[in-house]
């Protein structure tokens, strides 16, 4: 049984201050945009297009007002991360990583998201490195491996959505073809042979390992030979090997894995190599051998459901907003659509002509990508764009792009712009201003899981305490009617903790506490309504302990202002083994923002409430 994900959004990058909501009297006015980044394959460079107000026509057409052009060291593989307000240029034959702010952040609001536009623009920071290849964009992190360099980078994806550039470098044992991601508190790692295989030039893999984030060894290794391509879906990691497909999740007591070995009834001789992870339905859509694909469920029988297709694979995608599809793309230029819950192609239709896989695995064949309601998918040999509805499978437009266009990113999607607000990061209200404050009716209640409070999050106890947030009470006491020492004194009890830090990843809460985690694993137990002296109300969205460490409370209870399904920008968190004790409790209540923002910015937020 395939599991839909709930609070499947895109995580605002706007947050929030710890007390009041300012209100927003801007026009608005709702855009839909997305912007496509295309790599050339011969020359080094990227072309970026919007796909907004272009003529329609059969001979393409050209917008320069619409068009950027940035050179790089050689040919990309583009990835489109931070919440799609970077992407990220690969070129692993000429040892660079170039970034590019995208132009397109988008803010989740719950009931709403907020959309910055602006022109895309270079990050001047390179990275260099003996030959990046995998990528990977997970729980705000950015991590690159360098595949003849035995190490990766990690990136901060909210410093880079900046333009910070500051990568920490991830040793590993030796140079290999692999990756590095995180997962719960743990940094899981490919890991290669000490003994190279005779006549081969690379080594082989292994399987995969979790470390902490300096490279030392915090569990066994998990056999899985060969092990290549990595994806995400719900709590799960997901990679192909010779036996099957590894997956793995963050557990009370470090990593828990579980290899999915090939059925008897896939045909035989052939491996997965490429997965991609669903954002909404926890399940993975996976290659195997040339002219098949597998859909792979982590948790329920049957593991594996095999898609025959007619033609040898070009290239294959996600729908993120209709998490049941997928699409592939045959040598035969003919365009599939995927019913990922039945296991099944439902529609066909031929778009481009026909490229032979024979030949070398990177010569220019298309590659395509989502865009809403579309499919846009490059044509080298055209030199063409061509966006394709996703419902019906016929052409919509296409853009003609100097030379061969190859690899593609796609970033944007739909969202509230404010006239008038500046894009400082700092000027957002959440949905609703009248909710913000505690006024709503109970009927706009709604449960919310845990992962709208997944992520890295750290305590702001410690800047009250070396007076980083001093100018928060100036600013508090200059609107409101208390002393700048009385408003301290007041967060000073509010903020109190010495839990520095807790991650969340699925189920999994980790407590960090002087340094040491404590865990445990947490089911939905119901929200509470709760009224203040002031008049206004609060709802505590509360998750009781499964399974754990001793030392982890029985309940937590969340309050980050919101009432329904949205996912949390900062929260106030309330911890005990008594749950209506929890509910008497308003004057502690220790406060976490996520650990990727600096003191700075965090000062920030505050002030812009």
């Amino acid at each position: 049984m395939l599991r839909y994900l709930a609070g499947a959004t895109a995580m605002a990058l706007i947050m929030s201050g710890a007390a009041f909501a300012q209100d927003h009297d801007h026009d608005h006015d709702n855009v839909t945009l997305y912007r496509v980044f295309v790599g050339d394959h011969a020359e080094p460079r990227v072309t970026v297009i919007d796909l907004q107000n272009h003529d329609h026509g059969e001979e393409g057409h050209d917008h320069d007002d619409e068009t950027w052009t940035f050179d790089t060291t050689g040919q990309v593989k583009l990835f489109g991360v931070a919440n799609g307000a970077v992407v990220a240029a690969v070129q692993s034959d000429d040892d660079a990583v170039h970034f590019f702010k995208s132009g397109i952040e988008l803010h989740n609001h719950g009931d709403h998201s907020d959309i910055e536009i602006a022109d895309p623009e270079a990050i001047p920071t390179v990275l260099t490195g003996p030959r990046p290849f995998h990528l990977v964009d997970h729980g705000g992190k950015v991590v690159i491996n360098y595949d003849k360099g035995g190490y990766a980078e990690i990136l901060d994806g909210h410093h880079l959505s900046h333009g910070e550039v500051e990568p920490v470098k991830f040793p590993q044992s030796r140079a290999h073809h692999g990756f590095v991601a995180p997962l719960g508190s743990a940094w899981l790692s490919t890991v290669a042979s000490d003994t190279p295989v005779e006549g081969d030039a690379s080594v082989p893999r292994l399987g995969l390992q979790a470390f902490i984030e300096d490279g030392k060894p915090a569990g066994d290794l998990a056999t899985c030979t060969a092990i290549h391509g990595e994806a995400f879906s719900g709590a799960y990691l997901a990679a192909g090997c010779r036996e099957g497909v590894l997956t793995a999740t963050a557990a009370a007591d470090g990593v828990s894995y579980k290899m999915l070995e090939y059925p008897a009834e896939l045909p035989t001789g052939e491996t997965t190599g490429t997965l991609l992870g669903s954002t909404a339905i926890q399940v993975f859509l996976g290659n195997y051998g040339p002219k098949g694909l597998v859909v792979v469920d982590p948790v329920d029988a049957p593991s594996f459901r095999y898609i025959e297709l007619p033609f040898r694979r070009v290239d294959f995608a996600l729908d993120p907003a209709k998490p049941a599809n997928g699409y592939v793309l045959t040598e035969d230029g003919t365009l599939h659509r995927v019913d990922l819950l039945k296991a099944e192609i439902t529609a066909s239709a031929k778009v481009t002509e026909a490229y032979s896989m024979d030949g070398h695995w990177n010569d220019p064949r298309p590659r395509i990508a989502m865009a809403g309601d579309n499919i846009v998918m490059t044509d080298p040999n055209a030199g063409l764009l061509r966006v394709i509805s996703a419902e019906t499978l016929e052409e919509q437009e296409t853009i003609q792009v100097e030379g061969k266009p190859y690899n593609l990113a796609v970033v944007g999607g739909s969202g509230v712009v404010h006239e008038g607000e500046g894009h400082d990061h700092a000027g957002h209200s959440h949905g609703d201003p009248k909710i913000y404050t505690g006024i709503f009716e109970d009927s706009q209640i709604a449960d919310r899981p845990l992962s709208d409070y997944a992520g890295d999050w750290q305590s702001v106890y410690p800047f009250l305490q070396d007076g980083t947030l001093d100018p928060v009470w100036d600013h508090k006491a200059a609107k409101g009617s208390k002393s700048v020492e009385e408003y301290r004194a007041e967060y000073e009890t509010g903020y109190r903790t010495d839990v520095e830090r807790i991650t969340i990843e699925g189920d999994l809460i980790t407590f960090y506490q002087n340094g040491e985690p404590i865990e445990g694993r947490y089911a939905y137990d119901g929200y509470e309504v709760l009224t203040y002296a002031a008049g206004n109300r609060g709802v505590r969205f509360i998750f009781s302990k499964t399974e754990g460490d001793e030392a982890a409370p029985q309940f937590v209870q969340f309050s980050d202002h919101g009432i329904a399904p949205a996912k949390a920008d900062h929260y106030h968190l309330y911890w005990g083994n008594d749950r209506a004790a929890l509910l008497e409790e308003v004057t502690n209540w220790p406060t976490y923002y996520p650990s990727t923002l600096k003191a700075d910015d965090i000062v920030k937020e505050m002030l812009a409430h």
